[in-house]
């Protein structure tokens, strides 16, 4: 769990604290309930595995609190999505690269990540006297939400290395290297503890396959339409 929490932190680094006072509140609590939730999934097994079940479960109950806050947060911003499609065509030389499709796109896919998210959350629970499956389910939820975070830092990372050629730069390739990443990570984790086949697993790996429709998706004038009706400030 501390590699993929370094991974994290490293995309949203320059991302979050770049501009951490213009950053609205929501996005404070979204980033601080997510760091917190990772760091919990460090801890919580320490307490599991050296004889400090109370602690684990007191804290356990206090994790499920902060990921009900990691998810409903995460849904709560999608309205920044259909706003910033608005500014982006608006001033379209600003945003360069960045086109309405791409957010679109983007509230597209957190919503089927956070839905997933919530699902994998509500199987450990289910699972909590399983040890290793009430584990995996909650370890699956790292490689279910990781791509916005790690998939800023290399999205920006890569804008930067093709700034010349600005706005002609191709906004998905470093998405999809973001996506081999994550999967990478969950696979290697999965066969190391023998979890290749689980089901928190297949879900996770469905949920990052799931985002490389993100362009397609965001292109579509009916999911456009969808988003907006549903998604309103």
């Amino acid at each position: 769990m501390f590699i993929p929490m370094l991974f994290m932190q490293f995309g949203i680094f320059r991302d979050y604290w770049g501009d951490f006072h213009e950053n609205a509140w929501s996005v404070h609590i979204h980033y601080l309930t997510g760091t917190v939730w990772y760091i919990y999934l460090i801890i919580q097994p320490y307490f599991a595995t050296h004889g400090q079940l109370t602690t684990h479960r007191t804290n356990g109950i206090i994790g499920m609190f902060i990921a009900g806050g990691v998810c409903l947060t995460a849904l709560s911003m999608l309205h920044r999505d259909i706003v910033t499609t608005e500014k982006s065509l608006a001033t379209p030389e600003q945003f360069g690269p960045f086109q309405p499709w791409f957010f679109f796109g983007v509230a597209a896919v957190e919503i089927v990540m956070m839905t997933a998210f919530g699902y994998a959350v509500i199987k450990s629970i289910l699972h909590r006297r399983e040890i290793e499956n009430h584990a995996w389910w909650l370890i699956s939820t790292v490689f279910i939400i990781m791509m916005p975070a790690l998939g800023r830092g290399i999205q920006n990372v890569y804008v930067g290395m093709h700034r010349q050629e600005w706005p002609n730069i191709n906004i998905m390739l470093p998405l999809y290297i973001t996506q081999f990443l994550i999967m990478g990570m969950l696979l290697f984790g999965a066969w190391k503890y023998g979890k290749l086949k689980h089901p928190a697993t297949l879900l996770a790996i469905g949920v990052n396959l799931f985002i490389f429709l993100l362009e397609p998706l965001g292109r579509s004038e009916d999911v456009q339409v969808f988003l907006r009706a549903m998604i309103r400030g």
